[in-house]
């Protein structure tokens, strides 16, 4: 409860802020520069987007919180500043400093004109009238058509019928693993035709050869949950939480039978739930603690950058043979996926510019561009191959792969996603802790997220 009474203060908060600022932040193009007025297409590094006012040298501050993503970013953003007149600056905080960055903004510190939104605080967000609609402006934008975008992260980030965010990227699932270890015990290397029975039966072959050194086969803690054991769950045909966001999903038994299986079959095979609380999955995999981890397309650098990074390939992640045919249905191998948005700040004193800018970042153009530089696969359909092609030496095309030869599932939400997605994970470290109890412990989180949906739908 306190918990939620925070989230709403935040909200109460927010909206009296944007009263303070002499609007709600609900109609497009409040700020100096007018609504919208930049219809014509520019051309910039052949990525097209609106053109901007003359910029005379100004600023345009974008803030994001991902590093990886910086350098690639900021080439795309130059290109439309050096053909609008204006310098854009990146701030990057990292994830934790980034919320907390946006929140002190709200409450009257300094907001950047542009920035990221995420499934997990958009609701709080557009309800609270921070973010600029951007209606009037995809109006006026000939080259901006949303049909172009993912529907789910278009789906995302629009309120009451307006839109607040135009999709950033989109993200799947795949495994990676230690060719190095592999080879080192002995083990056999996954190939796409796997199943999730497979991927735990490997991952503890590799715990069990390599007990003496210390090395465990894989690593999957509570907060793992779009990268692994959210993909389990609808693998096995159950759910996070319904369809009509009104009702947890966690006590369903396809749902339960799933977690079990998390619990008797992966669990055995990571490190402590003490190790994996104090130490993240990349750390020790890179390391050579664990063998093969999953992790989402976002987080290529991190790999493609180390040392041993010779050591690693990717794979298609595994599916779950549910009707027991021995063939993966599309239905059987899921991935979750996600997307940013790229939204812009109601006040910002240059709305016009930070629309073109937006519109540039999100153009068919640049978005492949985004793709070939490695720094995500595209929000924009049929833009993500270049992504696949971007890393010298690493083959990351499973995480285009799944996306014909499974079924991708946008990641669970709800306005209160904040709220029960933490308390779900913090639940679920009695269960990593006491494996038997997962059943016991599935039904409260259920109990649990469905007096926040009722608070939520109430």
């Amino acid at each position: 409860m306190k918990k939620r009474l925070l989230a709403a203060a935040l909200a109460v908060s927010m909206a009296a802020a944007m009263v303070g600022c002499g609007g709600s932040g609900s109609t497009a193009g409040t700020g100096s520069e007018g609504a919208g007025t930049a219809s014509t297409a520019s051309t910039a590094g052949e990525a097209q987007g609106t053109t901007a006012p003359a910029g005379s040298g100004e600023t345009i501050t974008v803030a994001i919180w991902d590093p990886n993503q910086l350098a690639g970013l900021q080439q795309i953003a130059d290109e439309w500043g050096a053909a609008n007149g204006y310098k854009v600056e990146f701030t990057v905080p990292g994830w934790d400093g980034y919320w907390t960055m946006l929140e002190a903004g709200v409450s009257g510190g300094e907001m950047p004109d542009v920035f990221w939104m995420h499934s997990n605080n958009a609701a709080k967000y557009m309800a609270s009238g921070v973010l600029l609609n951007m209606d009037s402006y995809i109006e006026n934008d000939d080259t901006m058509d949303l049909n172009n975008y993912f529907e789910g992260i278009n789906e995302l980030y629009s309120y009451n019928g307006s839109q607040y965010g135009i999709p950033k990227d989109h993200d799947t699932i795949a495994v990676i693993y230690n060719k190095a270890l592999f080879d080192k015990y002995g083990v056999e290397h996954p190939t796409s035709d796997w199943t999730w029975e497979d991927f735990a039966a490997i991952a503890q072959e590799i715990s069990d050869k390599g007990a003496a050194d210390g090395v465990y086969g894989t690593y999957c803690n509570t907060g793992n949950n779009q990268d692994t054991w959210y993909n389990i769950i609808y693998s096995y045909g159950g759910e996070v939480i319904t369809e009509d966001k009104k009702a947890s999903g966690y006590d369903e038994p396809a749902t339960i039978e799933a977690m079990k299986f998390v619990a008797e079959k992966i669990l055995p095979a990571c490190p402590s739930p003490d190790s994996m609380a104090s130490t993240g999955g990349d750390t020790m995999f890179i390391s050579g603690v664990v063998g093969m981890i999953c992790q989402g397309s976002w987080t290529v650098n991190n790999f493609y950058t180390a040392d041993n990074a010779s050591d690693f390939e990717w794979v298609m992640l595994p599916y779950a043979d549910v009707n027991g045919n021995g063939t993966c249905e599309p239905e059987e191998r899921c991935s979750i996926y996600n997307g940013l948005g790229w939204s812009i700040y109601s006040q910002t004193k240059h709305p016009d510019a930070a629309w073109s800018l937006v519109s540039y970042l999100s153009s068919e153009a640049s978005q492949i561009k985004q793709s070939e530089l490695g720094v995500t696969m595209a929000g924009y359909i049929g833009c993500s191959e270049a992504f696949a092609n971007a890393f010298d030496g690493m083959d990351v095309s499973a995480f285009v792969d799944i996306e014909e030869q499974g079924t991708l599932i946008f990641r669970p939400y709800s306005k209160t996603t904040a709220i029960w997605e933490d308390d779900a994970s913090q639940a679920l470290v009695e269960a990593w802790s006491a494996p038997e109890k997962m059943e016991e412990v599935m039904h409260k989180i259920a109990d649990s997220m469905n007096e926040t949906l009722a608070e939520e739908n109430g």
